[in-house]
């Protein structure tokens, strides 16, 4: 399988897939890295499984990669846990995903505190059942002091309605007497992202060997580095997330200038 953009490839006398934390560059860590996190029914059905099982491995999963982050210095980890396209879905696995956020956080919230991780979410609270919303808001008040890892988690997420939302308040400020249309830039646009408070992604991973963005931070990512792997999300570890940040480190971000 090939595993990102190395494929077992030595350079230097470094093998690629045995990577450390010191074979990275400490003052070149992306800080804020994204994640698609895509596979996981698919694992399942490899192992003849059915696919609420892949959501849940996908679960330790995170437990692990965070831990890495965390470990690595990355100071934003954004990770796409359920789009807005996502209730299109069979009725008992949408329900098994709402649940998730709450049994996940129940077996991590104390390690996450320990660990100096910050938890947030990002989305539209619409939908979203009470429960989950309950379990995500008590993460975020008991671990709003860290000041580590920010573990962002996009529920209920889609960006072309973030887009949306973003211009009709932008209008309504407008209409309003609050800014003038001649003050709309970039700069006051990203002011009404739900990313307002975030740099933009440096790194964006997509799992899973698929090669689209499918509807995340579509105004972000737009000077963002890009890597995809094969492997599906709960075969995503500790090596896969050092290689893509190795693989940045070996890239010229230019922003569009020479």
């Amino acid at each position: 399988m090939l595993k990102g953009l190395f494929a077992k490839k030595k350079e230097n006398g470094l093998d690629k897939n045995k990577l450390n934390i010191k074979d990275l560059d400490p003052l070149n860590i992306p800080k804020h890295v994204a994640i698609i996190m895509d596979g996981n029914g698919r694992w399942a059905k490899q192992k003849g499984l059915p696919r609420i099982a892949g959501h849940r491995e996908g679960m330790k999963t995170i437990r692990e990669v965070a831990r890495v982050a965390n470990e690595v210095g990355i100071k934003i980890l954004t990770l796409y846990a359920f789009s807005t396209e996502n209730w299109k879905r069979p009725q008992d696995e949408v329900k098994f995903l709402m649940d998730l956020p709450q049994e996940f956080l129940r077996k991590e919230l104390d390690e996450l505190i320990e660990q100096n991780v910050q938890v947030k979410m990002m989305g539209f609270d619409q939908q979203l059942p009470e429960h989950t919303l309950n379990a995500v808001h008590e993460a975020v008040e008991k671990t709003k002091q860290n000041t580590g890892l920010i573990l962002n988690f996009a529920l209920n997420y889609g960006s072309r309605y973030e887009i949306i939302h973003a211009i009709r308040n932008i209008v309504d400020d407008v209409l309003a007497g609050n800014i003038s249309k001649d003050e709309i830039d970039e700069k006051l646009m990203n002011q009404y992202l739900l990313t307002k408070s975030y740099p933009d992604p440096d790194l964006l991973i997509r799992t899973s060997g698929e090669l689209r963005i499918s509807n995340f931070l579509l105004w972000q990512i737009a000077y963002t580095e890009l890597w995809y792997t094969d492997e599906f999300w709960p075969e995503f570890n500790k090596q896969s997330l050092l290689q893509a940040i190795y693989e940045y480190q070996q890239r010229s971000r230019r922003f569009g200038s020479l």
